[in-house]
């Protein structure tokens, strides 16, 4: 299946893993194709406890999932895009936005604020791949910068946990001025010797992957992510010849020495917990959230 089927799949489910009626929904995996009761999945981290195929979840889930509970701020949830290019396809982009603000109850793809994850000080950036795919805009890459500036400010660490389609086409250039706008800030954030962690979940593709996903001190996947650049239909186009079995894989990249770590869902948080009181030589000096 090549690249733009698999995003046009995705985009028929898009949202789906956040509507929970725990009572009497079914559910079939992708994975085995089990039927059970999504109760069953949620209550194993929305994990299929048949085959551990990981499904997707949302930004909000995801940060209940990794973060000490309540200790979760929100920073910069008011920035919005605008439309400099009065981009129009099928309909406009302000359109497009007022849609998926409809639908999500936030106006870009990035949640971003501070927390603690197993008592650890963090700054962390999360993608909701619900809103327009995930995709990299000004106000994503903004949110992203702050999260770094306030890591270097509090001497915390850095998580950013992608799940993307690329940079937004809505915004052009303006879009991928994002890639080495977030890339030079790690740089300051690198020189302050302060550990940033890559979170990559299914997908994470194109200018996400390009830039800040790849830039992690440790590169972490959940198992079974897809994870590349372009798509594998238009790369065997290119070079001509058939792809090996499990080619973007979070399997296939760990085999292959392009991530560190393959974790499952359920060990996250506490491996999280453990790599930034490793990584963090100032984590002692840092006072847990007080809520």
């Amino acid at each position: 299946m090549g690249f733009a089927d698999f995003l046009k799949n995705l985009k028929k489910d898009e949202g789906k893993s956040s509507q929970k009626d725990t009572t009497s929904h079914w559910i079939k995996c992708p994975g085995c194709a089990a039927l059970m009761y999504y109760k069953e999945v949620f209550s194993q981290c929305s994990v299929c406890p048949k085959c551990n195929y990981h499904f997707r979840i949302s930004a909000k889930e995801r940060i209940d999932l990794l973060c000490d509970e309540e200790s979760f701020i929100e920073y910069d949830k008011n920035l919005k895009p605008i439309d400099p290019l009065n981009f129009v396809d099928k309909e406009s982009y302000k359109q497009r936005i007022k849609k998926y603000e409809s639908k999500t109850g936030r106006p870009s793809s990035v949640i971003s604020g501070e927390a603690t994850i197993c008592h650890m000080p963090l700054q962390i950036a999360v993608f909701d791949f619900a809103f327009m795919g995930g995709s990299l805009g000004s106000v994503e890459g903004e949110k992203i910068v702050r999260s770094i500036n306030r890591a270097i400010a509090k001497k915390q660490a850095l998580l950013i946990i992608s799940t993307s389609g690329g940079a937004r086409m809505q915004e052009s250039t303006y879009s991928l001025m994002q890639m080495a706008k977030t890339s030079a800030a790690l740089n300051k954030l690198s020189d302050a010797k302060l550990p940033f962690i890559s979170l990559l979940t299914d997908p994470t593709f194109g200018g996400v992957s390009a830039s800040f996903a790849f830039l992690g001190d440790l590169i972490i996947a959940e198992p079974g992510a897809m994870i590349g650049f372009a798509g594998a239909r238009v790369i065997k186009q290119t070079i001509g010849t058939d792809l090996p079995k499990g080619f973007q894989t979070a399997e296939f990249l760990l085999e292959h020495g392009l991530i560190d770590m393959v974790i499952h869902r359920k060990e996250l948080k506490k491996t999280l917990g453990d790599i930034i009181k490793m990584l963090n030589p100032n984590h002692e000096m840092q006072p847990i959230l007080d809520h």
